[in-house]
């Protein structure tokens, strides 16, 4: 007989979820490139965008979580240490080196089946450029001086041929991004650059799929079938499958909030166990690319904020501006601040302010000591 599912109030889905997202702690992962590589491991992924009218989001969501976080941390973890590595998640992301072989499987379909949005690459393209990388080393696209030119095919495209035989090779797992400034990318062979005797093993698609289950457990706490494959429907039937063993096994517990009543979520016992923070004026300014926040319809549900990414909206029609932040106090969205940092000037822009609660003395207190903070994160060099 399968098990009633237990009610929660939004209010305690939201702690469970502010927890496993370690957003209820002031220095949850400690400081230094070792917090980075800790922060990465926790959360699974961390993504990457280019727009960058403040600091780009792997960053801003690393600062959010790491009050110390520097710049230099994650090149230390990408770039030395190899902890970490860049790979698609269901967008382009820094991913645990630790976690490799749950993507080889991907590597190898792009092998088996490259994607129509590379093109024409041969398999004589990808040999030259491995021999090139063999002979002269890692490689940005800046190096690559001698290509012959060609019309856009598309937007984001390049016009130079070797970036898309690289990209290629990329998604294929014959190469990694050894190193990053800004959105320049340096790619050197896999194996070279991991110092690999022999890659590692591809796991299975049993264990891929108890890989989905159980990051998004720890990312996020109470989990529902959406949340789990993010942008990755073909692996909702696997993953629904093990959810039922594990319900049959009480390793899951099934859980209703309030509000979603016909939307099946689940959570451990250790997580329910867990006391919600008192309120202390915690203040968090996140990137709208933050995983408690790209998930738009959960944050709905939990915070009761319909956050709208107005980057390409016209500028008439936008309600909280081009690039706004939510403004996390304690457990609730209490503003959307739409901000722009001008370098030139060493200042950071509000284009405008836009509350959604209202807050007491303290609050406003502490959402301007962190607006300074967050200033000077976006400056430093």
């Amino acid at each position: 007989m399968s098990k009633k599912p237990l009610t929660l109030n939004s209010a305690q889905a939201r702690a469970i979820w502010m927890k496993a997202q370690k957003l209820d702690e002031t220095e949850p992962f400690g400081a230094g490139p070792a917090a980075t590589r800790a922060a990465i491991e926790h959360l699974g992924y961390v993504q990457i965008d280019t727009i960058n009218v403040i600091e780009r989001c792997h960053h801003h969501i690393l600062y959010a979580r790491i009050p110390s976080y520097r710049r230099s941390d994650l090149a230390t973890q990408q770039s030395a240490e190899k902890s970490v590595f860049e790979y698609w998640t269901h967008a382009l992301s820094y991913v645990p080196t630790a976690d490799l072989s749950f993507f080889v499987p991907a590597m190898k379909a792009y092998r088996e089946n490259p994607s129509a949005w590379f093109g024409s690459v041969t398999k004589k393209e990808v040999s030259a450029m491995t021999q090139r990388l063999k002979a002269e080393g890692p490689l940005s696209i800046r190096d690559i001086d001698d290509d012959v030119l060609v019309e856009k095919t598309h937007a984001w495209a390049s016009r130079k041929p070797s970036k898309r035989v690289l990209q290629l090779m990329f998604y294929q797992g014959l190469v990694a991004i050894a190193e990053r400034q800004g959105m320049l990318k340096t790619y050197d062979l896999i194996g070279r650059h991991f110092g690999w005797e022999k890659p590692p093993r591809s796991a299975t698609e049993r264990q891929v799929t108890a890989y989905l289950l159980d990051r998004a457990l720890r990312s996020q706490g109470i989990v529902s079938l959406d949340s789990i494959c993010h942008l990755n429907a073909p692996a909702k039937k696997a993953v629904r499958e093990l959810i039922e063993s594990r319900l049959r096994r009480r390793l899951l517990v099934p859980v209703t909030i309030e509000g979603a009543e016909k939307i099946p979520h689940w959570t451990t016992s250790d997580a329910l166990e867990q006391a919600a923070p008192l309120p202390a004026n915690r203040v968090h300014i996140l990137s709208p690319f933050d995983p408690l926040i790209i998930q738009r319809k959960r944050l709905k549900l939990m915070f009761g904020y319909d956050h709208i990414f107005e980057a390409y909206v016209p500028a008439a029609k936008r309600q909280y501006g081009y690039f706004a932040l939510p403004v996390l106090v304690d457990d609730r969205v209490v503003a959307a601040i739409d901000l722009k940092t001008d370098r030139a000037n060493q200042s950071l822009l509000v284009q405008k302010w836009t509350w959604l609660e209202d807050v007491n003395a303290e609050a406003k207190a502490a959402i301007d000591t962190e607006l300074g903070r967050f200033e000077r994160f976006q400056l430093a060099p």
